[in-house]
């Protein structure tokens, strides 16, 4: 609120007669009502309340992105043609969603929960059935295909209407960058516990059941229907009821974390929008984001380094179980890895804010490479095999970190040069999305594919030797090409500390002002009415 505003204000109730006034309210009561909003402080339990609510997206993307592909091929028995298929249109639908949500959303009307709560709360129920379905292997062989790729779609459509909503709420749970920051800060920290307990649960509950293999008196690997069969059929009927155990484990914390985010999470309108028009249309927004500098060199710089990370993750499973031997470790290596990641989330929050973020990106990020080359170089070792995870963690939590933190900073940097243009937020979020899931289902079919034309046998105890270098590949080689271009990209991304600054104080003045400017027209509508 502007100063010389209230004194006028002031003014003109002493100048009114007693009696216009209002039994029992003075003078000074007239006055300016309303004060500015003041700065918009989170408490640690609103942060907590909202970083549970990425746990949901994590733990089952975790479970389907380390677990799925092995479980279509070893326990679905699904051919590998047609498992990559399944990976494939199910990642690139899951990217075409994210767009189509932030469509929908753009278009909603602020409601008494919000804008975006009734998507995340409306969502959740229809999701966990459709994720547990996933799980199931229906007994149908013909339409095996049909069923995997009907509800792998049909999840990823509901979990993005839960997920895109969840990610644009970072611009309205508090008009503070500080604020904004903490809480994100709070939100990849769950979000890392959150791919702790999606590989805990899955891993070690499937883990405990005996998966079977095949392989003839020769020792190499056959899909006949051989030896001990009817010690291998209830050994994979063990197999698949321990799938469905940890599915409906997951669909619990589903549940659980999406009350607590509503229960636990408020959104607020900026205050310069709330005074707007209605939002801009989703196709000129769309073309205003897309003519943004900063976010298409964001999304250039994280697209290949992302890229890199779902390589490892999509493939980890089957390196580990044929390349380096480790059939019954590789959930314990996948443990390791998410809780060294968990641990230092806070490491790295510290950091950007003590170096800054684009330091942090070059160092976090870059960790990675040094180790992926030592895993593609060593002979199969479970000790070192171990610290390798442990030490790959820390840069894992860098790639969740950062692309999170530093999207809220081009929004900001957006709406300075874009005033009028209000609404984008979900169009922001979902688009960065559907870049990075797009091509991860371009990268997870090929790379399906790939180990297809390499000869890979389905529920083997062994592979051959192509298939363990085609792995190693996918897991060590590639995701290293990936970073160094990301990286090499990410050199353009133009917001760094300084420009951070000169943007917080440019938008705290325009909020400020909007803060004023809605204050005086209120002032005058309570004098108006009284006189």
């Amino acid at each position: 609120m502007a100063k010389g505003e209230g004194a006028e204000s002031g003014s003109a109730a002493g100048l009114l007669p007693t009696g216009i006034l209002q039994t029992g309210e003075r003078p000074a009561q007239v006055k300016m009502r309303k004060e500015p909003k003041k700065k918009q402080q989170l408490s640690i339990c609103n942060k907590l309340c909202y970083a549970v609510g990425g746990a949901p997206y994590q733990v089952t993307g975790c479970a389907l992105g380390f677990f799925l592909q092995i479980y279509l091929l070893d326990v679905a028995q699904v051919d590998p043609f047609f498992a990559s298929i399944i990976l494939f249109v199910g990642r690139a639908w899951d990217a075409v969603t994210d767009p189509l949500v932030g469509f929908f959303i753009s278009k909603s009307s602020w409601t008494r929960l919000g804008r975006l709560m009734p998507w995340i709360i409306f969502s959740t129920p229809l999701a966990i059935i459709a994720y547990f379905l996933i799980w199931f292997v229906p007994d149908i062989s013909w339409g095996q295909t049909v069923w995997y790729l009907v509800f792998y779609c049909l999840f990823e459509t509901l979990v993005t209407c839960f997920h895109v909503p969840y990610s644009a709420l970072t611009m309205f749970i508090s008009t503070e960058q500080s604020e904004r920051d903490s809480a994100t800060a709070y939100r990849m920290t769950v979000e890392v516990l959150g791919t702790v307990l999606g590989t805990a649960i899955q891993g070690q509950i499937v883990g405990q059941a005996d998966t079977p293999c095949l392989q003839d008196s020769n020792g190499s690997v056959v899909a006949s229907e051989g030896a001990n069969r009817t010690h291998s059929t209830t050994s994979l009927k063990r197999t698949q009821n321990a799938y469905l155990l940890a599915a409906g484990v997951i669909a619990s914390i589903y549940v659980i974390c999406a009350v607590i985010l509503t229960l636990g999470v408020r959104e607020h309108r900026e205050p310069y929008e709330a005074q707007q028009a209605e939002p801009i249309s989703f196709f000129r927004g769309l073309r205003l984001v897309m003519n943004h500098g900063p976010y298409v060199k964001l999304i250039a710089g994280f697209l290949f380094t992302s890229l890199a990370f779902m390589l490892v993750e999509g493939n980890f499973a089957l390196f580990c179980t044929y390349t380096l031997g480790f059939r019954n470790e590789f959930q314990n290596l996948l443990l390791a890895i998410m809780l060294s990641a968990t641990l230092t989330i806070p490491f790295w929050q510290w950091f950007l804010t003590r170096f800054g973020k684009k330091t942090a990106v070059y160092i976090g990020i870059s960790s990675a490479v040094p180790f992926l080359i030592l895993m593609a170089l060593m002979e199969s070792n479970l000790i070192v095999t171990y610290i390798v995870a442990v030490a790959a963690g820390i840069s894992v939590a860098a790639a969740f970190l950062l692309p999170w933190s530093m999207l809220p900073d081009v929004i900001d940097d957006f709406h300075l040069k874009q005033p009028q243009s209000h609404g984008t937020e979900p169009i922001f979020f979902s688009f960065y999305v559907f870049f990075t899931k797009f091509a991860s289902g371009v990268s997870l079919g090929i790379s399906t594919l790939s180990l297809d034309f390499a000869g890979y046998q389905t529920r083997g105890c062994s592979q051959p030797a192509r298939v363990k270098f085609t792995l190693k590949m996918l897991v060590t080689m590639a995701p290293i090409v990936l970073i160094l271009l990301g990286l090499l990209l990410f050199k353009l991304y133009p917001i760094d500390e300084e420009k951070r600054r000169q943007n917080k104080k440019a938008l705290q003045a325009l909020r400020d002002e909007a803060s004023s400017s809605g204050c005086s027209d209120t002032d005058s509508t309570e004098l108006a009415s009284i006189l």
